[in-house]
């Protein structure tokens, strides 16, 4: 599980100490995410599976993809299609994938980076393997996380931020435990290069065998704990969570996360994607690729992508970043 990495964690900034008064957030729920398949059929964890949308407010879905080793011929990857009203967020660990939308943007992203596109009004776009991956085989893992616009920006035009891992802020706890990437918002006090229209936070951290996450957190924020690999325990009742595992947490001003001493051999460190943002609190109305307030307003959405509204799919493929 490449992403980014540093040769000496111990050169980076440190989260800061917190206070002996600080209050950890509980963990008010623990799901398991169901394995199934998406797109042309690559495996996914269904992260979000079981969650009240309120307690995932301002998030709407979250896709562990893979971790999969292809075979030459196998990889996939998604058809052309639509979305409106949200965001989505895809962060490749592992692999490589290509992005293109009817708007003319695009690009290749692979371990680390991030590509951040902002629905809005309504696109079209597509995600696949390049060639040379699908001729080749080789590993694939990533996730893709749909986070919600509130009413005012449901409709703003589409935006495409592409977003290189070496851009991610760079931080560890004080004992050189962790390695922290910022991917959006503000944890410990150091930025992520992500714009977002909802403050959010986005971070995935390496967790060492036996070290201690003790992660200040806005209060105002909800907070979610995913596992992507390994296993350890989350809050500071100590609740057991191992990989494909979600903990929502309830109120509080850090969030607490120990690695197990012993990992799986194949297993070097615990590996979590934590995600928390400012709620928006506004009715979902929730369909396929769209993301609505009102019933009325999804079916205007459906109707406008059948009519060719949300945009033409390009008769050429563009060409992709560096």
């Amino acid at each position: 599980m490449p992403a980014i990495t540093v040769d000496d964690v111990l050169v980076l900034p440190r989260v800061p100490q917190l206070d002996p008064s600080t209050s950890f957030r509980p963990v008010r729920r623990l799901t398991t995410a169901p394995s199934g398949y998406e797109g042309e059929g690559f495996p996914v964890r269904r992260a979000f599976a079981g969650v009240p949308l309120n307690e995932l407010d301002p998030f709407i879905h979250l896709d562990q993809m893979g971790e999969v080793d292809y075979a030459p011929g196998e990889p996939k990857g998604t058809p052309w299609h639509p979305h409106r009203g949200f965001e989505t967020v895809t962060y490749m660990i592992d692999g490589i994938m290509d992005h293109q939308d009817s708007l003319g943007s695009g690009g290749t992203i692979a371990n680390g980076d991030t590509q951040w596109m902002t629905a809005g009004q309504g696109i079209l776009h597509i995600e696949a393997p390049p060639e040379h991956l699908v001729t080749s085989g080789g590993l694939f893992h990533g996730l893709q996380l749909w986070v919600n616009l509130p009413r005012a920006a449901k409709m703003i035009t589409p935006k495409y931020q592409d977003i290189r891992g070496r851009e991610a802020g760079l931080l560890t706890t004080s004992d050189g435990g962790s390695l922290i990437r910022v991917i959006a918002g503000e944890v410990g006090g150091h930025a992520g290069p992500g714009s977002t229209f909802t403050p959010i936070n986005l971070a995935h951290v390496t967790l060492q065998p036996g070290a201690q996450l003790d992660l200040p957190w806005q209060p105002e924020y909800n907070a979610l704990v995913y596992v992507l690999a390994g296993r350890g325990t989350v809050g500071a009742e100590q609740r057991p969570i191992q990989i494909g595992q979600l903990a929502s947490h309830g109120k509080g001003d850090a969030i607490r996360v120990t690695a197990d001493a012993t990992q799986d051999s194949n297993i070097p460190a615990m590996e979590l994607f934590i995600m928390g943002g400012r709620p928006i609190r506004e009715p979902v109305a929730h369909y396929g690729p769209f993301v609505m307030n009102t019933q009325a307003e999804l079916k205007q959405a459906f109707e406008d992508f059948q009519k060719g509204r949300l945009g033409v799919i390009p008769a050429e493929r563009v060409p992709h970043t560096d």
